[in-house]
């Protein structure tokens, strides 16, 4: 597996890494902790080095996974993890207050059977603690070895400048994919300018782009996906075009619809990192291939040109949970 750097801190992961939430939350019910655990290794030993978890995954049930799953070759790995939410309960509301911070990263380091968090991210901003508080914090937290490189989830421009302004970010966390391309705009030029990584999650579009879903999908009460407007029949119904056009695409150069949305993303900058999560390892092994497609400036080009011919419909979010992101 390749190697990426994130941002202008050093901090150097696989090309793809894998993102955990979907074996604990999420996604419905936790995977069996064993599978969970041979899946991570699994990762591994095929060249994935770039883990993310988070206290809310559980809570704190992720994090106790992937440190059982990884420390048998900690030196080798990068961990994130994330603080922000009331007692680590994303329904309980934001709480980034820098006793709590603190809080979350001596239970997270025993959870994660470490004595260093690689990335530790806020995983929303808290409106109520001022941004120079909690990279304040942070700050103190690597300088006593306890975390190593500060990161930011979902934040706007305004709180990753205030943020850096303190202590450097070295990855933001956000969506972006063939379907969500709002960080264009504003936030991938920032970041270029700034020295600071990108890792995309969602990068598959919660397993849209992937050509596996319908229009006649249905999600259960546990999966995230039944509350997405993104994800309603007509929406769905209406994106199909999307997953066509990248489904012949991927025909044409003989690798699947999931690694050409992949590899669109590691052609955007070479400071992305997508984290692609799964449950089932045929679909890590298709995950990780993506990161061996390589889209010609013609491939590229035919994409953004079909992509252009394609409206996607709903929003990724609904209005309670689209009002925490982008502060």
């Amino acid at each position: 597996m390749q190697k990426r750097t994130l941002g202008n801190t050093g901090l150097k992961v696989s090309a793809i890494g894998l993102g955990c939430m979907g074996l604990s939350y999420g996604y419905g019910p936790a995977t069996d902790r064993q599978k969970a655990i041979d899946l991570i290794r699994a990762a591994y030993e095929r060249g994935v080095t770039f883990f993310d978890t988070a206290e809310a995954y559980g809570p704190g049930l992720n994090e106790e996974v992937v440190g059982e799953a990884l420390e048998p070759f900690r030196d080798q790995v990068v961990i994130a993890t994330k603080f922000g939410f009331k007692n680590g309960v994303p329904d309980e509301g934001l709480d980034s207050r820098p006793e709590r911070i603190r809080q979350v990263a001596d239970e997270a380091l025993k959870r994660l059977r470490t004595d260093h968090i690689d990335l530790f991210y806020q995983h929303r901003v808290d409106p109520d603690v001022p941004m120079e508080d909690v990279a304040g914090v942070v700050k103190e937290l690597i300088r006593e070895g306890k975390v190593h490189h500060f990161g930011l989830s979902e934040a706007g421009a305004d709180s990753i400048r205030r943020a850096h302004a303190v202590q450097p970010v070295a990855a933001l966390q956000s969506e972006y994919s063939l379907w969500w391309r709002e960080p264009e705009a504003e936030i991938l030029p920032l970041l270029e300018e700034l020295g600071i990584g990108f890792v995309p999650f969602s990068p598959l579009g919660k397993g849209f782009l992937t050509g596996t879903i319908d229009a006649n999908a249905t999600f259960g009460d546990k999966d995230f996906r039944h509350i997405v407007p993104r994800f309603s029949a007509e929406a769905l119904k209406a994106n199909q075009s999307l997953v066509v056009l990248i489904g012949e695409i991927a025909r044409e150069k003989g690798v699947t619809p999931a690694q050409i949305a992949l590899a669109w993303l590691l052609a955007q900058r070479p400071w992305i990192v997508p984290i692609p999560g799964t449950t089932k390892l045929h679909r890590l092994e298709e995950n990780l291939g993506a990161a061996n497609v390589e889209l010609t400036g013609d491939d590229r080009t035919r994409i953004e040109r079909a992509l252009a011919t394609v409206e996607v419909q709903g929003e990724r979010y609904p209005a309670s949970l689209q009002a925490r992101v982008g502060r």
